[in-house]
C-alpha cells in the first residue's frame, strides 16, 4: 500500500503549525514530492485540505482507507486505518478533474442557545455535494466550505470571523447562522464587498437594507410570526396579551413589530417583561399581574429556564396558552439541563397545551425543484446523513432544509453571474476584498432569485428575506400537531380544527369579570313602603280631621292652616321615599335621573312645609311672649298672614337653591365600582360589584349648602322650643307639642344626615337610616300635632256644643264671638244690680253715721260747760270734716256717686266684699 499526496495540496493551519499555503489565485501546484519530503511533515495541522486524485490502484490512508478503482472512482469507507493523516474535509473527484474553487465562509452554531449546525451542516454539505456533481450548475467551479463553530456567540464569532477573512483562501460568500452571529457579520460584511446568506437567522432588525446592504436570508423574519399571531388572537377573540422576552435585538426587534401590529388590530399588551439570564422575575410578575395569553420570545436554552419558572408559579394550565417559537427541536422540553431543577414531568406538564407558530421550512406538497430532491427524499437523506440520530434532539433539524435551500440559492445566483462577468471580462474567481462589481452581479442575481426549494419557493423580497407561509402547531399530549397553515400574504387562514384545549375551550384573556350592580333588598323596600304608606294614609286622615273642624275654637287656636301645611309637607317627605329606593332593579339606566329629580325635590319641599310650618309657630310665639313690657299690644293681635308670609319665605329659599342646583349642576347617574370578588367554585371569573348613585359635579358643595342651611333651622328650632316651654298663649295653643315634634324632628335629622353621607356605598344600610328617618319624624310629627286634639274634641265633645249653639243663634260663621258678647252682657247686668244695691246700702249707712256723730256733738257741750266754767269754748256749729270720712275701704261721700255705666273692673271686687 502506497500513501500518496498528489499534486494539490493545501495546508492550512490556525495553530500556528508549519503551513503550505498557495498565493492568493491559487495557481501554483506542488508536483514530485518525494516519499522524503512527505515524512519530514510530523505534525499535521488542525484545520487543512488535500485533494486526491484516484489513478492507477493507489490507497488513501488516514483514518479510514479508501482504495482507487479501474473505473477512476473511490471506494466507500469500509475499513479502519491504524495511522496515517487525518483527512477532514476531503473532495473526491473524477481523474483529470480541473474545476476551480470557489470558497464559503460558514459560522454553523453546533452548540449554545441555538445548536443549529448540528443538522444544518450535513444538510448544507448535502447540497455542496449534489451542486459539485451537476454538469448544468457551475461547470468550471466548484464549491468549498470552510467552517466554524460559533456557539450563537457574537464574541466567538468575532474571532472566527477574523480568521475567515485574514486566512487564505478568499472566502466569496459568508453564511452565519444565529440572528446575533449575523447582525455581526452581515454589519462587517460590506467592508470586505463579501455577500452575507444567512441559513438560520429571524432577527427582524436584519431587514434593514440601509445597515445590512448586501444581507440575504433563506429563514423569514421573525416578524413574520406576528401577522399570524394577530389573526390567531383575533380568531379566538382575544383583546389583551402579554410578553416575555430575552433581552437579545432579535426578540427585542421581533417584539417592536409586535406590539405596532396588535396596536393596529385594537389588541393591548397588558405587560410586557424581560429577562437576560435568570427569568425567575419575568414570571413571577406575569403571575402576579394576571397575565393570560403570553408570547414567548427566547432561544431554546432560556425556554427552559422560564418554564422551570412557569411550573412553580403554576402559570399553565386552562386558564394561560403560551405563544412560543416553533424552531425549537421537538423534545426541546424533555432534554436534560443542569441550569434548572425540575424534572421532565414538571416541564411536560407546564408547556402541555402551548402554541407555535413555525415558518414553513419543509414544503408540504411531494415537488421535485431545483435539487430534483422532494422533501421526503431530502429528509430521508439527512436522516441517513446524520447515522440514525434522533430529529428530536438534534439541533437545527427543522432549519435543516433553509441551510441546504440557502446553499442551492447561493450555487444558482454564482451560475447566473458566470455569463454577465464573461461579457465584462470578468471571472468568479477573479474576485478579491476590493472587487466591488462581483460583488454587485451576486446580489443581483440572488435579488431576483426565485426556484422551488425543499423548503417551498424560495424568493426574497426589498429587504433581502425569504417569503414563505407559516405553520401553526400545537403541544398535545407531550408531541406537536399541525393545526393549521397561515399566509400573511394572503391573508389566508387554513384551520384543521383539531385544536384542544385543557378547558372546555380557548381560555380568557383575562379574568372574565362579570358586572353585577347592587340593587335594593326587595324585602327593606317593601317593608318601609307599607309604612310610608301608612303614615300617608295617617296625613290624609289628620289633614281631613283638621279642614273638617276648622271652625272650631280650638282648632282655631292652634293656627289649623300651618297644621294643614305639617300634614301635607310630611305626606310629601313619605312619598320621597318610593323613589329614594328605586334603582335599576325596577326601572332602565335612562330613566335614573329623573328618579333622582323626584327624590331631591319631594323631600326638599316635604322638609320645607312641614318643619317651616312648625318653626313659624315657635317663632312667632317667642317673638311675642318671651318679652312681658314690650310686646303687650302686639299679643292681642297677631295677623295669620305674617306665619303664612314666613313659611313662604322658607319654601321659596328651598325651591330657589333647588332650581339653581338643578339649572347650574344637574343630577346625573354615576357608578361605583367596589373590590372584585371571586365566586364559589372553579370558575375563572370574578364578580365586579356595581352601585348607581345620584350625584353631580360638585355634589359635596351642593350637599353643604343644603345641610348647612337645614342644620342652622334645626338648631334654631330646638332653641326657640326650649326658650319658649313655659309660655301659655291662647293664640297658638298647641306650640307645647310643635317644640316637642321640633326636638324629635331635629334629633333624627342631625343623626341621620351624616350616617347617610358615610354610608353611600352600603345601599341597603343608607336606605334604611334615610327612609326610616323619614318614616319616624312623619310619625311623631303627625301624632304629637293633631291625635290630641282628636283626643280633646272625641272626649269633651266640644264640637257638639259649638254645632248646636250655631244652629240655635243662626250664624254660620261668628258664632263664637256673638256667645261671647252675650255672656258678658249677661255678667254685665248682674255685676249692676250687685253695684245697685251696694250703693243703696253704702247710703244707708252714711245716714246713720251722720245721725250718729250729731247726737255726739250734742252731749258734749253739756258736759263740757259744768267741769269748766273759767274756760268756755264756743260751740260749733259745723262738725269736724275728718270725722264725716268712711272708714277705710269705703267710698268718700264727698266723691260723685258711681254710675251704673260707668262701673270700672276694679272696683268690683270691693264691690263683693
Amino acid at each position: 500500500k502506497w500513501m500518496i499526496i498528489f499534486p494539490h495540496v493545501f495546508l492550512s493551519s490556525f495553530l500556528g503549525c508549519a503551513i503550505i499555503r498557495p498565493p492568493r489565485d491559487g495557481g501554483i501546484r506542488y508536483r514530485g514530492l518525494t516519499q522524503e519530503q512527505i515524512r519530514n511533515v510530523q505534525i499535521l495541522p488542525v484545520d487543512y485540505e488535500i485533494e486526491y486524485i484516484c489513478r492507477g490502484n493507489r490507497v488513501i490512508v488516514g483514518p479510514k482507507v479508501r482504495k482507487c478503482l479501474p473505473n477512476g472512482t473511490w471506494t466507500d469507507i469500509t475499513q479502519h486505518s491504524r495511522g496515517g493523516f487525518l483527512n477532514r474535509h476531503p473532495r473526491l473527484r473524477h481523474p483529470g478533474n480541473s474545476k476551480k474553487k470557489l470558497y464559503i465562509g460558514a459560522l454553523f452554531p453546533m452548540s449554545g442557545g441555538w445548536p443549529g449546525g448540528q443538522a444544518c451542516l450535513p444538510s448544507a454539505q448535502m447540497a455542496l455535494d449534489l451542486v459539485n456533481n451537476r454538469t448544468d450548475i457551475l461547470p468550471d467551479y466548484e464549491l468549498e466550505l470552510i467552517y466554524y463553530d460559533s456557539m450563537c456567540d457574537p464574541g466567538e464569532s468575532t474571532k472566527l470571523l477574523y480568521d475567515l477573512l485574514y486566512t487564505e483562501p478568499i472566502k466569496t460568500v459568508l453564511m452565519p447562522g444565529c440572528s446575533s452571529v449575523s447582525t455581526l457579520v452581515a454589519e462587517a460584511a460590506r467592508m470586505w464587498n463579501l455577500i452575507v446568506l444567512s441559513y438560520g437567522s429571524s432577527s427582524p432588525a436584519l431587514s434593514n437594507r440601509n445597515r445590512f446592504p448586501t444581507f440575504f436570508r433563506t429563514h423569514p423574519s421573525a416578524t413574520l410570526h406576528n401577522p399570524t399571531r394577530v389573526r390567531l388572537f383575533q380568531k379566538w377573540k382575544w383583546t389583551k396579551i402579554a410578553t416575555i422576552q430575552q433581552t437579545t435585538e432579535v426578540f427585542t426587534s421581533t417584539l417592536d413589530d409586535l406590539e405596532q401590529r396588535v396596536k393596529e388590530a385594537g389588541i393591548e399588551i397588558s405587560v410586557r417583561q424581560s429577562f437576560l439570564t435568570d427569568p425567575a422575575v419575568a414570571v413571577k410578575n406575569l403571575k402576579r399581574q394576571d397575565a393570560r395569553i403570553i408570547v414567548g420570545l427566547f432561544y431554546e436554552t432560556e425556554a427552559r429556564k422560564v418554564f422551570c419558572e412557569v411550573f412553580k408559579e403554576k402559570l399553565y394550565g386552562k386558564k394561560y396558552v403560551w405563544f412560543l417559537i416553533g424552531w425549537y427541536a421537538d423534545n426541546w422540553f424533555k432534554i436534560k439541563d443542569p441550569s434548572i431543577n425540575c424534572t421532565i414531568e414538571n416541564m411536560t406538564e407546564a408547556v402541555e397545551g402551548h402554541v407555535t407558530t413555525e415558518i414553513v421550512m419543509l414544503n408540504p406538497e411531494t415537488i421535485r425543484g431545483a435539487s430534483n430532491l422532494t422533501s421526503q427524499e431530502f429528509l430521508g437523506a439527512l436522516m441517513n446523513r446524520l447515522g440514525g440520530k434522533n430529529p428530536e434532539e438534534t439541533g437545527g433539524f427543522q432549519e435543516a432544509p433553509l441551510a441546504y435551500d440557502a446553499v442551492w440559492a447561493l450555487a444558482l445566483a454564482l451560475n447566473k453571474t458566470v455569463a454577465p462577468l464573461k461579457a465584462k471580462g470578468r471571472r468568479l474567481e477573479d474576485f478579491n476584498y476590493n472587487n466591488h462589481d462581483i460583488t454587485a452581479e451576486i446580489y443581483r442575481a440572488l435579488n431576483t432569485s426565485s426556484f422551488e426549494g425543499v423548503s417551498g419557493h424560495v424568493v426574497f423580497d426589498a429587504q433581502g428575506s425569504r417569503m414563505a407561509m407559516t405553520l401553526i402547531e400545537q403541544l398535545q399530549g407531550g408531541s406537536y400537531k399541525k393545526i393549521g397553515y397561515y399566509d400573511s400574504s394572503q391573508k389566508n387562514l387554513s384551520w384543521f380544527g383539531n385544536d384542544v384545549w385543557i378547558g372546555a375551550g380557548p381560555p380568557a384573556d383575562s379574568t372574565i369579570v362579570i358586572e353585577e350592580f347592587r340593587y335594593l333588598s326587595q324585602k327593606l323596600f317593601a317593608a318601609v313602603s307599607v309604612f310610608a304608606g301608612l303614615g300617608i294614609l295617617l296625613g290624609i286622615v289628620c289633614l281631613t280631621f283638621n279642614i273638617y273642624n276648622s271652625n272650631v275654637r280650638y282648632i282655631q287656636n292652634s293656627q289649623p292652616y300651618l297644621n294643614n301645611m305639617t300634614a301635607v309637607g310630611c305626606m310629601m317627605a313619605l312619598a320621597a321615599v318610593f323613589p329614594l329606593g328605586i334603582d335599576g332593579h325596577h326601572i332602565h339606566r335612562s330613566q335614573f335621573p329623573v328618579v333622582c329629580q323626584f327624590r331631591l325635590w319631594l323631600l326638599g319641599l316635604g322638609f320645607s312645609l312641614a318643619y317651616g310650618s312648625m318653626f313659624t309657630k315657635i317663632w312667632w310665639v317667642h317673638n311675642l311672649f318671651t318679652k312681658k313690657e314690650e310686646k303687650k299690644e302686639k299679643r292681642k293681635h297677631l295677623e295669620p298672614w305674617k306665619l303664612y308670609a314666613t313659611v313662604g319665605v322658607l319654601l321659596a329659599i328651598d325651591v330657589l337653591s333647588l332650581m339653581i342646583w338643578q339649572i347650574v349642576d344637574p343630577l346625573h347617574i354615576t357608578v361605583e365600582k367596589f373590590t372584585r370578588e371571586a365566586p364559589k367554585g372553579d370558575l375563572d371569573v370574578l364578580i365586579q360589584p356595581l352601585l348607581e348613585h345620584c350625584t353631580s359635579e360638585k355634589m359635596n358643595t351642593w350637599l353643604g349648602v343644603v345641610y348647612g342651611y337645614k342644620g342652622l333651622l334645626l338648631l334654631l328650632g330646638i332653641f326657640l322650643a326650649y326658650e319658649t316651654k313655659s309660655v301659655s298663649t291662647e293664640k297658638i295653643n298647641d306650640h307645647r307639642a310643635v317644640g316637642m315634634a321640633i326636638y324629635n324632628v331635629a334629633v333624627l335629622c342631625m343623626i341621620t344626615a351624616p350616617v347617610t353621607m358615610i354610608l353611600t356605598s352600603q345601599q341597603d344600610a343608607s336606605f334604611a337610616f334615610a327612609a326610616l328617618a323619614i318614616v319616624f319624624s312623619v310619625y311623631i310629627t303627625l301624632v304629637v300635632l293633631f291625635v290630641p286634639k282628636m283626643r280633646r274634641l272625641i272626649t269633651r265633645g266640644e264640637w257638639q256644643s259649638e254645632q248646636q249653639d250655631t244652629l240655635k243663634t243662626g250664624s254660620s260663621t261668628n258664632n263664637n264671638d256673638e256667645e261671647k258678647s252675650r255672656q258678658l252682657e249677661r255678667e254685665n247686668r248682674e255685676l249692676q244690680k250687685i253695684i245697685q244695691e251696694k250703693e243703696q246700702r253704702v247710703s244707708e249707712l252714711r245716714n246713720q253715721l251722720v245721725e250718729r256723730q250729731a247726737l255726739r256733738n250734742r252731749r258734749r257741750p253739756s258736759s263740757g260747760t259744768n267741769q269748766n266754767h273759767s274756760n268756755p269754748s264756743p260751740p260749733s256749729s259745723q262738725p269736724d270734716p275728718k270725722s264725716l270720712l268712711p272708714p277705710p275701704g269705703y267710698p268718700n261721700p264727698a266723691d260723685s256717686k258711681i254710675s251704673r255705666n260707668h262701673c270700672h273692673n276694679s272696683q268690683i271686687p270691693l264691690l263683693y266684699k
